[in-house]
């Protein structure tokens, strides 16, 4: 929902950073790669109850989630490192909540819903992109990608933001989960009507979708 809005705030000083990244032999995907290491450790953190020191590597994970992309744009992208960037974000969301629902049993079914939300949010967006690159559609709304990002209610920064919020007050996951997860299946319900109203027709008569 905010991502698109944000691109123009974040990507400066991203694209800036991610120059100098790339001039130090850093690639993307080892920005990729390393984001998801540090979001594995936020959420062992989660699990062991060090919120605060998982509050701070959720943060640190999605600074070199972002990070990635500058560095590929500042040097040479590939559809590996687009592969790369999806499977580490979602391992990365999924994590969270199993972190969140091994650390106290009570957590348990809001984990449970809030990673089958995931899941489904994930599997949708998948389904529209790849229908999308088959049919040509382009978008720049989220900056230059591998493939098509459709827009949605739920996106990294509500995620990023959801997942701040339970670090910071764990004692409420239950509460934020279900509300988060209420958001991503309604971003899957708004993705598939936007899948109804593209696809309906056997070819794409709007080859560009910004």
């Amino acid at each position: 929902m905010f991502d698109a809005r944000l691109r123009p705030l974040i990507d400066p000083p991203l694209n800036a950073a991610g120059r100098h990244v790339a001039a130090w032999g850093i690639t993307a995907n080892q920005a990729t790669l390393s984001g998801m290491v540090v979001g594995l450790g936020a959420a062992v953190c989660i699990w062991q109850g060090h919120d605060l020191a998982a509050l701070g590597l959720v943060l640190l994970s999605r600074l070199l989630d972002g990070l990635d992309g500058a560095i590929a744009r500042a040097s040479q992208g590939s559809d590996l490192g687009g592969y790369l960037d999806i499977l580490c974000d979602f391992v990365f969301y999924i994590a969270v909540p199993v972190a969140f629902g091994f650390r106290d049993p009570a957590n348990l079914q809001a984990a449970l819903v809030l990673t089958g939300a995931f899941a489904l949010t994930g599997v949708s967006f998948l389904a529209f992109a790849t229908i999308a690159g088959q049919r040509g559609m382009e978008t720049t709304a989220h900056g230059k990608k591998s493939f098509f990002y459709s827009t949605g209610l739920a996106e990294g920064a509500e995620t990023i933001l959801a997942f701040v919020l339970m670090c910071l007050w764990p004692e409420h996951f239950n509460a934020i989960a279900w509300a988060y997860a209420g958001l991503c299946l309604l971003t899957v319900v708004q993705r598939s009507v936007m899948a109804v109203d593209r696809f309906k027709s056997a070819t794409s008569e709007e080859p560009l979708c910004d």
